[in-house]
């Protein structure tokens, strides 16, 4: 009997046991110090690969180096204005999904299944050219739609989440005190749940800047296509794409520590 207990005990374990692995990983623990961590090797690694390379091969490292910033601009410009949308989005999503409105609720519903379900590649492709025949966008702008309708619906989810994790308990003081429930949603809830949402949405935010990539195939001139012009026209692919990789590299490690920090304040802010 004891040996039954133990297996349904371990088989209960066993589907408690959540494995995540997610872009995440590459935020740092706040609670890491040693001056060789993992972070900072890789980190400072690949900014020194970048000046050493130029240093002891200018030609074709610092011709690559010269010829990609508007590229890294271009990623950069895609990242924020895609994340930023995406946000907006995701909270209309988020709060149609969490509605007492079945029509509201099933909308939004089927937005996030139906968009989860696309590989943002076929999204890109869809809204640049099958959409090109009605209306004709830019490359940028479209890169832009794509990349937040794609996110914003896990950005709808991690909402949701956020939002369900509010003890019910503060909702009902808030009606208690004479609010609204949509004053007690804007004043107590949302507040609360953008302390929780921001480790997921910093992950989402590192994955987007990495498949803002992605974007290339349209044309844009982001880092990859700026890399891949080089490549064509000098046939350094090996040194092309090293630099491209390590500038990829120190920006997703970059913003990881930013979002760590801020993870760290807003902690000390709630204590």
């Amino acid at each position: 009997m004891a040996e039954v207990d133990g297996d349904r005990g371990y088989r209960d374990a066993v589907r408690e046991t959540r494995i995540a692995v997610t872009d995440g990983t590459l935020i740092p623990d706040r609670n890491e110090k040693s001056i060789f961590s993992a972070w900072r090797i890789s980190f400072f690694g690949a900014i020194a690969l970048l000046i050493i390379l130029p240093v002891f091969s200018p030609r074709p490292y610092l011709d690559i180096i010269r010829f990609i910033p508007d590229g890294i601009f271009r990623t950069l410009q895609v990242t924020v204005l895609s994340i930023l949308l995406a946000l907006v989005i995701g909270l209309i999503a988020g709060l149609g999904r969490i509605s007492r409105v079945t029509v509201i609720n099933r909308i939004a519903t089927i937005y996030v299944e139906v968009i989860r379900g696309i590989p943002l590649l076929v999204q890109l492709f869809y809204i640049y050219y099958a959409l090109g025949a009605l209306v004709q966008l830019p490359r940028l702008t479209s890169a832009v739609i794509a990349m937040s309708v794609c996110y914003g619906a896990y950005m709808g989810e991690i909402f949701r989440a956020g939002i369900l994790s509010i003890p019910k308990g503060q909702m009902e003081a808030a009606l208690a005190l004479g609010m609204s429930r949509s004053q007690a949603l804007r004043k107590v809830i949302l507040p609360q749940t953008l302390r929780v949402i921001l480790p997921p949405v910093g992950n989402e935010f590192i994955a987007l800047l990495k498949d803002s990539s992605l974007v290339s195939v349209i044309a844009v001139s982001d880092l990859l296509r700026r890399g891949r012009e080089y490549a064509a026209t000098t046939f350094r692919y090996f040194e092309t794409f090293t630099v491209i990789a390590l500038v990829y590299l120190i920006l997703t490690l970059f913003f990881s520590r930013l979002v760590a920090y801020m993870e760290d304040r807003m902690a000390r802010r709630g204590k």
